[in-house]
Parts: structure tokens; C-alpha cells; sequence
């Protein structure tokens, strides 16, 4: 439905499966804030998963036999889910705004390099002391 002022409204029906998102072939073109959002918001998400889980994993091979260390993987994994939830929404948001405020139509390979970007600036950020220094 379009509104007075020529907006359209956003439904959450009009947003692409996650097979389009991870096949980089959604239905429309990227034009929408909502639709830039979410595939930005999804590449974010999948990476820090699959981060999180490999140093989880890694993380159980080496602490198993710890008393307390075994439980340091679980809150790895957590964070994996957490971070791109607290955090993604806002930065992910943040691009999406400044593609729609251009007027830019952002293409799928975009959302993937601007997601999984998001991840590797944490993974740069965490392994650095840039933190410690602010």
C-alpha cells in the first residue's frame, strides 16, 4: 500500500527467505531500508555463528578437562548469538540508512561484504589492544 507522501509500507512478508539471502538472489531488488537492513542484518548474524562456533569449538578441545574452563565454550557461543543481535541491529541499521538516504540500491553481494565486514572488524577489535586504548 502506498501512502500520501509516496512511501510504501513495510511488511514483513515482502523480506526474503534466508535460502535467497544465502543464495545472493532475492526476489526484488535492494532498494528498501527494511530489505537492505535484514539481508545486511543476516550476513552479520550467519558469520559471527560460524566464528563463535569454531572458537567454541576450539576452545572445548583445549579446556575439556578443566574444572571450570569446559564452561567457557558455552558462553562463547552465546556471545556469537548475542553480539550480532545487540550490536549488528544497530550497525547493520546504520547502513541500510545511508544506502536509502542516497537513494542507492544495494546489491546482495553488498549486504554479504558489508555482514561479514561487521564480523571481521569485531575479530580485528577483540584480537587487538585498540579497546584498552579508548
Amino acid at each position: 500500500m502506498v501512502t500520501a507522501t509516496g512511501a510504501k509500507d513495510f511488511h514483513a512478508t515482502d523480506l526474503d527467505t534466508i535460502e535467497n539471502v544465502i543464495g545472493l538472489s532475492p526476489r526484488d531488488p535492494l532498494n528498501g531500508f527494511g530489505e537492505m537492513w535484514y539481508q545486511v542484518f543476516l550476513w552479520t548474524l550467519f558469520s559471527s555463528f560460524l566464528v563463535h562456533t569454531v572458537a567454541a569449538a576450539i576452545a572445548c578441545g583445549h579446556l575439556r578437562k578443566h574444572r571450570l574452563g569446559r564452561f567457557i565454550p558455552i558462553l562463547i557461543f552465546v556471545m556469537g548469538i548475542l553480539s550480532p543481535i545487540t550490536g549488528g541491529v544497530c550497525t547493520s541499521a546504520a547502513i541500510a540508512g545511508v544506502y536509502r538516504a542516497s537513494g542507492f540500491e544495494m546489491a546482495p553481494l553488498y549486504a554479504l561484504v558489508w555482514g561479514v565486514g561487521q564480523t571481521i572488524g569485531v575479530i580485528f577489535i577483540s584480537f587487538t589492544r585498540i579497546l584498552a586504548t579508548l
